[in-house]
């Protein structure tokens, strides 16, 4: 039920969104052109129509990015305004980036008239839906009434989850424990929003004497023996629905758990990043896009940088190394050469001087790298040849430092998760000051965090921030 509740009310909240941007179009052009009218440029009826058609599209994407159109519903006004502001003011970034490539001049200050418009009306929009929705559910309008079943802390961890489901409208009614035991443990006392209703020997009588619509079965591994068929049975008899949260499951940090069906059958899937499918195009969207213009640089690059080189030293212009991918898939990278031929045979006798502490290599004044190397290295131009293996789904422009097959087979167990992604040219350790990170747990910690907590906006922050330190010759990317 509230799978299909958020979906409905997302359908109607992204049609308003959609009326709000025709509205408000509109009525910019109206109060630009026709009640200020010391401007003399004046934009087309039908210009403005596919500006908004435009607009439309890129709010609903950017508004999906910051969190509107989530099952979560907002904690505060102020979370709102927060995403809003980031998000008309990427609206309008996007809209004042599209006439600028089509050479269309519009006034700076339509833009922010109807910028400022936007804004309000869509902060009315959304401070309005969550107002009804909070008075239709203490007026307890078909509001659904939650009884809760469990131990521990796990009442409190499903209490507080409903708090931030968003729904028509549903209320936790009260909770029972398996034993009388239980109200001591975890602290379930400390519950003053939800009364304790007692035992589930008292399940049957509380079905009957109080209006229940659903129970949540919320059991920990303790009672992983315990037989909960009976009231099971007792709730499919009342005509009573139930969902029973699994007893494996135990919300830590990182874990990302969905409920998926392989045709009828029920599955527990634990996600391993915070990527889901819509960030996977999202995410191949941009390699792609950014992958072309990498490679149309690299056609330009290619005969200047490889005359270089060979001029430089002996050996090919392109260096090939077989890199760990995905999940230990192993590929070819292709990057500009920057060391002489017979840099990895005097690899061996130059560990001894290893600045990095962990399972990476790296010396201060690398004899191995040519002149030519170090002003690639320091250009990041050796890096672009990457984008070859970027349009071939091997990497992606933002992920975690590709590994060698040697690294990886020196791994520990929690280092394998930075390669549960598509490695990247560049990532969240390249922008943190790489020249300064001599640990590499610490890189790793970085590569978990970005995994952990990715958004799409990242990775465009991420993109911008590699190009101003490389531009700023911080180090290379």
């Amino acid at each position: 039920m509230f799978t299909q509740e958020v979906a409905f009310l997302l359908n109607i909240i992204m049609l308003l969104d959609a009326i709000i941007v025709i509205i408000s179009g509109f009525l910019s052009y109206y109060i630009f052109f026709d009640v200020i009218k010391n401007y003399k440029i004046e934009l087309l009826s039908s210009f403005l129509i596919y500006t908004i058609i435009f607009l439309i599209f890129i709010n609903n994407f950017v508004m999906a990015q910051v969190g509107f159109y989530s099952s979560r519903r907002p904690h505060s006004f102020r979370e709102v305004v927060q995403k809003l502001v980031i998000a008309v003011g990427l609206d309008i970034c996007l809209l004042t980036a599209g006439y600028y490539f089509t050479h269309i001049y519009v006034p700076p200050r339509f833009l922010i008239l109807y910028g400022t418009i936007l804004f309000v009306f869509l902060f009315l929009e959304k401070v309005g839906i969550e107002l009804f929705l909070i008075k239709r559910q203490k007026k307890g309008v078909n509001v659904r009434r939650i009884l809760l079943v469990g131990n521990d802390k796990r009442i409190k961890y499903v209490n507080d989850a409903l708090r931030d489901q968003r729904s028509w409208g549903h209320k936790v009614v009260g909770f029972l424990t398996v034993t009388e035991n239980d109200i001591s443990e975890g602290g379930l006392s400390s519950f003053s929003d939800i009364p304790y209703l007692g035992t589930l020997a008292k399940f049957k009588d509380i079905l009957i004497t109080e209006i229940i619509d659903e129970v949540i079965f919320c059991l920990s591994n303790k009672y992983s023996k315990f037989n909960v068929r009976p009231y099971l049975d007792i709730c499919h008899k009342a005509g009573i629905s139930y969902r029973i949260v699994p007893a494996m499951y135990s919300p830590k940090s990182g874990e990302h758990f969905m409920l998926e069906k392989i045709q009828q059958i029920p599955t527990l899937v634990m996600l391993t990043h915070n990527i889901n499918v819509s960030g996977l195009l999202y995410k191949r969207v941009l390699d792609i896009f950014v992958g072309l213009i990498g490679c149309f640089i690299l056609l330009f690059l290619y005969p200047i940088v490889g005359l270089a080189i060979k001029l430089d030293s002996e050996g090919p212009v392109i260096f090939k190394q077989k890199r760990v991918g995905m999940n230990g898939r192993i590929f070819t990278l292709y990057k500009f050469r920057t060391m002489y031929k017979d840099a990895e045979e005097r690899k061996k006798e130059l560990m001894k001087k290893n600045i990095m502490k962990g399972q990476i290599f790296k010396i201060k004044d690398d004899p191995r790298i040519t002149r030519v190397g170090r002003f690639l290295r320091k250009t990041s131009l050796d890096e672009f040849p990457q984008f070859i293996n970027v349009l071939l789904g091997q990497m992606s422009v933002v992920g975690t430092r590709p590994p060698t097959p040697d690294e990886v087979r020196e791994y520990e167990l929690w280092h394998l998760k930075r390669i549960c992604i598509k490695p990247g040219i560049t990532g969240l350790w390249q922008i943190s000051g790489r020249n300064e990170i001599t640990d590499f747990n610490e890189i790793v910690k970085l590569d978990l965090k970005y995994i952990e907590n990715w958004r799409f906006l990242d990775d465009i922050y991420i993109i911008l921030k590699t190009i101003i330190v490389v531009l700023k010759r911080k180090g290379a990317v």
